[in-house]
């Protein structure tokens, strides 16, 4: 026999709907070497394969599972609402939540004759615990039948498989007898249970329109976390088929699915799944897209790949009249040239190329009113970044936003455009970054402008622009209409009216994500609403989880066209940018 099978496990415990299960094997051959490449048929080794085989059980059985959480099981039934959960604090969240939205729809309490009886609720945890006793790992009580469902090494879980345990079979075989050279091993799973759900967030009405049939369009940026960054080290406190790029990338396009934007900038995205993911499914959804990777690239899973910035849009809405690539390396080669010598440069290029980048695309809306354009295209300037996010490199994350503003008012001098800049800026708010981006410029005295080593921030007058942007979260604080939902997404924002989080982890709780607008020529009337930090760190405490399938939080705001849509108004064109 030249192959002998030691160890075949599975790289998760608890299987869900959409992963994909691969066998870790160890196959010894009979020159005394061992592999865990996949041997199958078409490539046997001395004359044996190795033979795989999945069975999913005959019995199904009803799971009670949290209906908050869908990866937890169920603790605790609320008859009220007839709701699962996982624990108490689990049940009051929902308590609470359900309530608020019962006296704002105006609803009533529901009647004795509406709830469960007593019974019912007996009855069904009789049959939860009688679950709870199956799903454990007795053998004996999985001896049931067994249908086959696939002969290949991997297998991916499907609805069919809820409430089933699976079997993976493994065995060497020999190639021209097709007998079995050995026992089988067996490999069984946990139940499968039903794929959670990503959370419904919903757009908030801040402003009215100043229409009566207003010309609007949604833009949302999203940092998605790209699979190379994706690992328990990094999150441990995540289970490990959450973080498994086959659930995860389901779990974030029902997400990006269910908000709709017609515009829609995402960071982190891997070039390989731009490629093979990310671009087919989003066609079918009907967006067209451009994408841009950053500029230095990583071994990873036989590849070469690295992450970058990618912009959909959606066709019938809008068309593409250009596209920029800024790579803050070229401008940092051409920097280096105006300093001293050699070392310096040198030492000055080591800091300032981190291989960042940023898209810019000029859109044309197809979806206006054309006579009341007279004939003029309604353009539109969308910019999406990923700044670099050492903490101890302010100066160079500085930098890469003032070289992204600078070419941002080149494209501004050639047209008067309205603009909307999108990113992961990774700065906080109060930062010298941040403090660009929203007021124009940086304080001399600010105290990142003290670590400038190259002296490439000075002077500090220069760190200015004229573009009039406003971040969109920060039209919270300002006069809007009142509502219970808008006072809740006030208690969210912090001062100056910024989210409190867009990046919730075990380390970090902070506001690194923005939707920036030129306010002279757009106007939020929406946005989507901010989670609260309690419910983000439920269960798992922090981003990513079960749910939550990035450590980053997506925002969305809904924009007017303003006073530029209207040829006729004396401010339709306004003062230029520069």
């Amino acid at each position: 026999m030249s192959l002998t099978v030691t160890r075949a496990t599975l790289n998760t415990d608890t299987p869900i709907v959409g992963v994909e299960l691969a066998p870790y094997i160890v196959t010894r051959k009979s020159d005394g070497t061992s592999t865990t490449e996949d041997i199958g048929k078409e490539n046997a080794h001395e004359g044996s394969y190795v033979r795989y085989r999945w069975f999913r059980s005959g019995k199904k059985t009803k799971m009670n599972v949290c209906s908050v959480h869908p990866a937890e099981q169920a603790t605790l039934l609320n008859i009220a609402t007839r709701t699962y959960h996982c624990d108490s604090e689990c049940f009051k969240h929902a308590w609470r939540e359900w309530n608020r939205n019962r006296i704002a729809n105006g609803e009533p309490f529901p009647t004795k004759a509406d709830r469960a009886s007593p019974k019912d609720d007996v009855d069904g945890w009789k049959a939860a615990k009688a679950e709870r006793a199956e799903d454990k790992p007795d053998e004996k009580k999985r001896v049931e039948p067994w249908i086959e469902v696939c002969q290949t090494r991997n297998y991916t879980v499907s609805a069919d498989d809820v409430g089933h345990v699976l079997k993976l079979e493994v065995v060497p075989v020999d190639a021209k007898s097709g007998n079995e050279q050995a026992q089988p091993q067996n490999v069984i799973t946990g139940r499968v249970i039903p794929a959670p759900e990503p959370p419904r967030r919903n757009l908030v009405k801040i402003s009215h329109n100043s229409t009566p049939e207003p010309r609007t369009f949604t833009v949302a940026t999203y940092n998605v976390l790209a699979d190379l960054y994706c690992n328990s080290d990094m999150y441990g406190y995540v289970p490990d088929w959450a973080l498994a790029w086959a659930y995860r990338r389901q779990n974030i396009l029902k997400e990006i699915v269910n908000y709709n934007a017609d515009i829609l900038c995402l960071q982190e995205v891997q070039s390989d799944h731009y490629e093979d993911f990310f671009q087919g499914e989003m066609a079918k959804y009907g967006y067209a897209s451009v994408y841009k990777k950053k500029t230095a690239q990583v071994f990873s899973e036989g590849k070469f790949v690295i992450d970058g910035c990618a912009i959909f849009f959606k066709k019938d809405k809008f068309a593409l009249i250009k596209k920029y690539e800024v790579e803050f390396n070229k401008a940092a080669l051409s920097l280096v040239e105006s300093l001293g010598g050699a070392t310096q440069k040198k030492d000055a290029l080591n800091r300032l190329m981190k291989d960042n980048i940023a898209l810019i695309v000029v859109l044309e809306a197809l979806d206006v009113d054309q006579q009341l354009l007279q004939g003029k295209r309604q353009l539109l300037c969308v910019a999406n970044t990923h700044i670099h996010a050492n903490t101890e490199h302010n100066d160079v994350k500085l930098w890469q936003v003032h070289t992204l503003l600078k070419g941002l008012e080149k494209i501004a001098t050639s047209a008067e455009i309205p603009m909307v800049v999108c990113g992961d800026f990774n700065s906080v708010p109060g930062s010298a970054a941040h403090s660009l981006l929203s007021n124009g410029r940086v304080p001399a005295d600010h105290p990142e402008l003290g670590i400038d080593p190259f002296g490439i921030l000075q002077p500090s007058t220069k760190l200015s622009h004229p573009l009039p942007l406003v971040s969109a979260y920060t039209n919270l604080h300002k006069p809007c209409l009142d509502s219970e939902a808008l006072e809740r997404q006030r208690d969210r924002v912090d001062v100056i009216g910024e989210p409190l989080f867009t990046n919730c982890t075990k380390d970090f709780n902070g506001a690194l994500d923005y939707v920036f607008y030129t306010e002279d020529a757009l106007a939020p009337v929406s946005l989507l609403e901010l989670p609260g930090e309690r419910e983000v760190r439920a269960k798992y405490g922090g981003l990513p989880n079960t749910q939550w399938s990035s450590d980053h939080v997506c925002l969305m705001t809904e924009f007017q066209w303003g006073a530029r849509m209207d040829p006729n108004s004396p401010s339709a064109y306004g003062p230029r940018y520069m």
